[in-house]
This record gives structure tokens, C-alpha cells and sequence, in this order.
């Protein structure tokens, strides 16, 4: 079965995405694309909360295919979901979250993946392409407490974990910055999908305390469980974290023009640079390695880059600045920098 899917520019308000940041909505011919349109992805809360959320965008903006019920969901299990109590750098690193799915795309099992962009390795596999950016949500990292931890002080984010309190994370990441701040804190590995994790924090034998997203908290409606919301400066994020980024294989050109009317431009470039940064530090997964990049008043893109020991004993942080279209160059600029700047051992 097919059916054409003609996608011209949407009206004003079709989806949350219209408006200056959006990209513009292609005028292309009707194309022809085998029905249903499968998509994959991972089967959490938040997994599921992403790809729904997307294709009401897809809906929104595609009448036709709405009403066509032109869809299928397929969660798939990764290797990063089924192993959970190993760090991820010790199975393989975090393209464990797209591994089967991006096979299942390169097979033509599924047409299309959606990914929380920060789980998307660098170098993509051959053939596949990120496809599409939705709209950034927010990209701070929120501190979750436990029963033990003591009021919370805004002027001191960490003055509230106990001396010696266990910290839960599987991030290095997260514990090389929490432990450059605060050296007497313990980090134990917690890993599990979000539910999983704030159970274990609230829990009378857990950690005192645990990171996550503030995106992924939003997008589950469990924003009220974060206690501390860190600043960008305090605990710099992750590369692409609050970004949902859609995945297709290269020479489908049909989906590449559907996808580029829901494409938003600022969370491309900002993406765009974020990654450009990993890719020129080339760390292992267990390199912390941070990376936020947001767009300034005067439309100046601001790259901030971080590199880091996991015990917190070194720890370099630099910024850079400059025109969003050379988003990749500014983040290749300054992970050259950090990297050069930054004791070998660190990338091994």
C-alpha cells in the first residue's frame, strides 16, 4: 500500500515548533512512501513520551498521514536497557541505546528512529543520518534528594548533601563535577530508566541524593522532583540533552523532506556544535566530557566545553563564541583546545 504525502508549509500554530526558530517548511512535489511508516525506538517512559511526542509534530503538520493512521510504533530493546548493573562504559558505551535500532533501520525493518540526541553516538553507523532536531528542552541537570539530605540553600546547590553522602550515578560525567565541587561526597552507580531511579533515591537504604535531567522530569510530568536545578556553569550538560533527534537512512529522500518541516534551526546548531566538540575530543566513554551550546541576545552562538577526571581532580572548562553557521567549526575549535590543554591519560 502507498499513499502520496504531500507536505507544503503549515499553517500559523500547526505545531509547537512554528515561528523563527523553526526551520521553513519545504515546498516539494507529493511523494510516494510504502505504508505503515514504522518507527523505532527504545521502550521507557521517556522513550515512548519522545516518539509520541513526535509524531503529533509529524500529524500536525501531515494531515494525511494522520488521517491515514500512517504510523506504527515498535519499541525495540537495546543492549544499554537489558544490562543495567554495569556502567556503560563497561559494555560498550552509550551508542548501546541505538545499536539495535539503528540495525533494524539499516534493514528496512523500521523507516525512522527517534533518540534523546544525548544517547547518539558521534559517528553515526554508514548509512544512517540524523535526520531531524526538535525543539531543545531545557538542558540543565537537577539534583534529586533523598529522606537524609537537609533544606536546600539556592546560594549553595551541594550544601544540602551531608558530608560523606552517596551520590547515585552512572554518568562520569555528572560524578567528575559533583566531586570537583564537593571532594568528601561518594558516587555509587545507579542506573534504570527515571521511575527506577527516583524509587531508589527515596528509598530508606538509597543514595542521599542523584542527577538527571530536568527535560526528561518534564517530559513525565516529575518536574516537582527536583530539589536543585543546576546552573549550566555549576554542572555543565551533556552534548544534546533535552534534544529529541530522529535518525533515517541516508538516501531516503522522501523522509528527509517530511522530516525538514518540523526541523527547528536553533536546536540544529546548537547540536550541530555540541557534537562537533565530542567529535574533536574523541574521548572514551569514560572521559567526562560536557558540552552546551545556546544562542545569545545579539544571535551569537556560545559554546561552552568541559573535560574532566571522573574522581573531580582536574577539571577544565572553556567557552567560545561565535556565528551559528559555523556551529561545527566552533565546536572543533574548542575541543582541540581542551583537548590540548588536558593531561593525555584523560582520553585514554
Amino acid at each position: 500500500m502507498s499513499v502520496a504525502h504531500p507536505h507544503g508549509a503549515a499553517h500559523p500554530g500547526a505545531h509547537p515548533q512554528a515561528g523563527p526558530r523553526a526551520a521553513a517548511h519545504p515546498q516539494v512535489r507529493p511523494h510516494v512512501h510504502a505504508l505503515p511508516l514504522r518507527v523505532g525506538t527504545r521502550g521507557s517512559p521517556l522513550a515512548l513520551w519522545q516518539t509520541r511526542h513526535f509524531l503529533a509534530l509529524i500529524t500536525r503538520i501531515c494531515p494525511v498521514l494522520r488521517d491515514a493512521k500512517a504510523f506504527e510504533e515498535h519499541a525495540i530493546a537495546t543492549s544499554g536497557d537489558r544490562i543495567q548493573d554495569k556502567r556503560l562504559a563497561d559494555i560498550g558505551g552509550k551508542g548501546l541505546f541505538s545499536k539495535e535500532i539503528h540495525e533494524a533501520l539499516a534493514d528496512g525493518r523500521i523507516d525512522f528512529a527517534v533518540h534523546s540526541l544525548k544517547d547518539l553516538e558521534t559517528e553515526l553507523p554508514p548509512g544512517i543520518v540524523l535526520a531531524c532536531t526538535l525543539t531543545r528542552e531545557d538542558a540543565r541537570d537537577a539534583l534529586i534528594l533523598g529522606p537524609s539530605c537537609s533544606p536546600v540553600d539556592p546560594a549553595d546547590p551541594y550544601g544540602c548533601l551531608p558530608a560523606g553522602a552517596v551520590v547515585g550515578t552512572s554518568s562520569v560525567r555528572r560524578q567528575s563535577q559533583i566531586l570537583h565541587a564537593r571532594p568528601d561526597l561518594k558516587v555509587e552507580m545507579i542506573r534504570g530508566n527515571v521511575q527506577t531511579r527516583l524509587t531508589k533515591v527515596h528509598s530508606a537504604d538509597g543514595p542521599a541524593a542523584s542527577l538527571l535531567a530536568l527535560a526528561g522530569l518534564r517530559r513525565l510530568g516529575l518536574e516537582e522532583q527536583a530539589a536543585v536545578v543546576l546552573d549550566p556553569e555549576a554542572m555543565v550538560p551533556a552534548a544534546g540533552q533535552g534534544i529529541v533527534g530522529v535518525t533515517v537512512r541516508a538516501d531516503d529522500i522522501e523522509l528527509h523532506e517530511l522530516l525538514s518541516a518540523i526541523e527547528d534551526t536553533e536546536a540544529r546548531a546548537v547540536s550541530t556544535a555540541e557534537r562537533s566538540l565530542l567529535a574533536a575530543l574523541d574521548g572514551s566513554c569514560r572521559t567526562p566530557i560536557g558540552g552546551h551550546a545556546r544562542l545569545l541576545p545579539d544571535g551569537q552562538l556560545l559554546l561552552t566545553g568541559l573535560v574532566a577526571r571522573a574522581d573531580g581532580s582536574f577539571l577544565l572548562k572553556r567557552a567560545l563564541h561565535g556565528d551559528p553557521k559555523e556551529a561545527a567549526r566552533l565546536g572543533r575549535d574548542l575541543g582541540e583546545s581542551l583537548r590540548r590543554d588536558s593531561p593525555a591519560d584523560i582520553f585514554g
